[in-house]
């Protein structure tokens, strides 16, 4: 086996470069630049209660249009607990195959230190409902500067570490380095974010016209169910309070309260993201659908936002966000760089859920399930996360596929190996290497 000793050594290099090296968040905010008491007194006016989840949920309705495929149904999709192991990537409990009881086996040994075996929580401001693959968040009420629009938000990453452990957000060093893709606000004195631009379109329906059976991807159409200007997208940056960059994807615009009142679901995705679960602008929660991926073998689930393309953002239910282009690809754990890679199949093993070895693009649009991508570094595991992931797409050569070799992987070295032995290729044939767009993640929970 070839190890990718380039790619592991940048790890370190970038890590070393932002003096973050020790793991607790007191140590990293040690490591940084701190904010002053005055700005971060208003970081923490957004301190909310951590959100609890809706005690019953229902199923959105048909669209006007009366879609009933999953490829033009509007909302967010399955979520990530499937109907086989193709879909289900939560671990099993450590008495399968042990000769005790599941009561004998304590605590899990990430009571003890998060990087060790799981579950950990990693975005802490919210509680994740397992039964349903959910997690609900405050919501925040902010406005467009200089208008009565209001911009409903969530808040899940931050480039402060000290700001992240006070509002249980994640801690990102290099959204440090995003100020080209980001907006600029103010925080208010109710610690909600004036918006000096960005809008989003909600009304727009979510339709995708995969390609022919067994090559689903690249689709012959795809439409977005949201779509942002050019002066949108997840990021901004608090000029009033140390230039502190926030991920806030928005979840609603230019609506009032009574107009996105759906406290237990069946949600008017014309007027929401379509990850949306259920909404409460009465309590400020928002429930929100979670994604299973892998991150270095690990099972993982996550948030998708927001992405750079329209084809990205139609496959992944999230909103188109023009200013996400602005984001340096290319150049993952190099110093300066605002990204993290995310590993996508294209033309992975299909036959539904059943299918174990599952995974990609073709088989989400041919049976409606996401498609069991592989992330980069995230907390606990490595310290160069970003909720910016510039995306990798990967193909399955044929002469792989005729030996019997396309599987499920489920780890980045593991990837850039069987790049370097020649079983995966860029799509079409192409060299591997950045597709040129990113997807707005941010990471919820490891599950082992």
């Amino acid at each position: 086996m070839k190890v990718s000793v380039r790619t592991a050594s940048a790890r370190f290099a970038f890590s070393a470069i932002l003096c973050v090296l020790p793991l607790t968040a007191g140590a990293q905010s040690r490591a940084q630049r701190s904010l002053s008491p005055e700005h971060m007194a208003l970081h923490l006016l957004a301190k909310r209660p951590v959100s609890t989840p809706p005690s019953t949920l229902e199923l959105g309705a048909p669209g006007a249009a009366g879609s009933f495929t999953f490829n033009s149904d509007q909302g967010p999709g399955p979520g990530p607990i499937g109907p086989g192991p193709g879909c289900n990537l939560f671990p099993q409990p450590p008495s399968v195959g042990a000769t005790v009881p599941l009561s004998y086996f304590g605590p899990p040994p990430s009571d003890v230190n998060k990087s060790f075996v799981g579950p950990v929580q990693l975005l802490n401001s919210g509680t994740v409902d397992a039964a349903h693959g959910t997690i609900t968040l405050p919501l925040y009420q902010g406005r467009l500067a200089g208008t009565n629009k209001t911009i409903w938000y969530i808040l899940t990453d931050v480039s402060d570490s000290n700001v992240a452990e006070s509002l249980g957000l994640n801690f990102s060093a290099k959204l440090n380095f995003s100020t080209l893709a980001a907006r600029t606000g103010n925080l208010d004195a109710q610690g909600n974010i004036v918006f000096n631009a960005g809008t989003v379109n909600f009304a727009p329906d979510r339709l995708i016209i995969p390609g022919p059976p067994g090559a689903e991807f690249p689709p012959k159409s795809a439409q977005p169910g949201a779509v942002g200007d050019a002066h949108y997208g997840p990021l901004v940056r608090i000029i009033n309070a140390g230039n502190v960059i926030y991920n806030a994807p928005m979840m609603a615009f230019d609506v009032k309260a009574s107009d996105i009142n759906f406290p237990n679901g069946n949600v008017d995705y014309s007027k929401v993201h379509d990850q949306v679960v259920a909404i409460d602008p009465v309590n400020m929660t928002v429930t929100l659908n979670l994604i299973n991926g892998f991150s270095f073998g690990r099972p993982v689930w996550y948030l998708s936002t927001d992405a750079s393309i329209p084809l990205a953002a139609a496959i992944e239910h999230n909103t188109f966000a023009p200013l996400m282009q602005h984001l340096v690809l290319g150049h993952d754990d190099s110093f300066g760089s605002p990204v993290e890679r995310i590993f996508i199949g294209t033309n992975g093993a299909e036959s539904g859920c059943n299918n174990p070895q599952r995974q990609g693009l073709s088989a989400d649009l041919a049976d409606g399930f996401r498609p069991n991508n592989v992330l980069g570094g995230i907390p606990t595991i490595a310290l160069d996360y970003s909720p910016s992931w510039d995306a990798q797409l990967f193909e399955w050569t044929q002469s792989a596929i005729d030996q019997g070799f396309r599987g499920q992987v489920r780890e980045e070295f593991q990837i850039l190996n069987f790049v370097q032995d020649g079983l995966l290729t860029g799509p079409g044939g192409a060299k591997f290497g950045s597709a040129g767009f990113s997807i707005n993640c941010p990471i919820v929970q490891r599950l082992d």
